[in-house]
């Protein structure tokens, strides 16, 4: 019989294995003098003393506000337009066309479009994120309502059930587990071109703060905002997990009863 590891041994894997990693590069880099590697305690300085003060609000604030802004721009348009083109298959073959396009170009080549079009402000950076984060939730929004068993709506339809209650209590619930795997991977895309927006033409954000120690060669500081950028990364995904765990309750009951 097998038997599943417990919540204590996976938690312990959480978060020993990263507990390890740190103190296995603490142990490398302390006897190095490397400019590049800097020791681990030179790295929590300059972390604490950089992000823990008046950068929060200078740097991180105006990061979070960008990355939350494009990111629910994208969610709205891609779970309201994958509804349609997922109900919808002539629709459907009509525009994924379009969409396999844009969304096979490089992220990094939108950049200079933005910019010529929107300028340098914070539209052009929100944008960017939007159009980047706009795709998996769109195609995963698509794969999850056209998978739902057209047995269903037609059983539906003989009922006499309405469309909207048709959309609120059977095509969204049915969709919400691969809308949930977009936006995850809609979330990492948004931290990635956040940072890449403000390497160009920005004046605070993270992705500034780690540009602008990286031209000033000031490698600690550097590294100090990368370590910033996992934290917010892991906070974030912890908060992701736990919004799906409560809204997918349901599905994954379901899923455990089937194993």
């Amino acid at each position: 019989m097998n038997r599943k590891p417990s919540r204590l041994v996976l938690l312990s894997l959480e978060i020993g294995v990263p507990l390890l990693l740190i103190a296995a590069y603490a142990l490398w880099a302390a006897p190095r003098n490397d400019l590049y590697f800097p020791p681990l305690d030179v790295i929590l300085t300059r972390f604490v003393a950089d992000w823990f003060g008046p950068r929060f609000f200078s740097d991180i604030v105006p990061s979070l506000r960008r990355m939350g802004t494009g990111y629910a721009i994208a969610l709205v348009i891609g779970v309201s337009a994958g509804v349609l083109l997922g109900l919808s298959r002539r629709t459907r073959l009509a525009v994924l066309p379009i969409v396999d396009f844009f969304r096979a170009l490089p992220p990094s080549t939108l950049l200079p479009l933005t910019m010529i079009v929107l300028g340098v402000d914070d539209s052009a950076k929100v944008t960017l994120i939007a159009m980047v984060c706009l795709f998996p939730i769109l195609l995963n929004t698509i794969a999850g309502v056209s998978s739902i068993d057209p047995t269903l709506r037609e059983t539906a339809d003989v009922f006499g059930i309405t469309r909207r209650n048709q959309l609120l209590h059977m095509v969204l619930p049915g969709a919400l587990p691969a809308i949930f795997a977009g936006a995850r991977t809609a979330m990492s895309l948004a931290i990635i071109m956040m940072v890449i927006s403000e390497f160009v033409a920005a004046t605070n954000g993270i992705g500034f703060a780690i540009w602008t120690a990286r031209r000033s060669f000031d490698i600690s500081a550097m590294w100090a905002g990368i370590l910033v950028l996992g934290c917010l990364g892991y906070g974030l995904n912890l908060l992701f997990e736990a919004l799906e765990r409560r809204v997918l309750a349901w599905h994954h009951a379901a899923r455990q009863k089937s194993e």
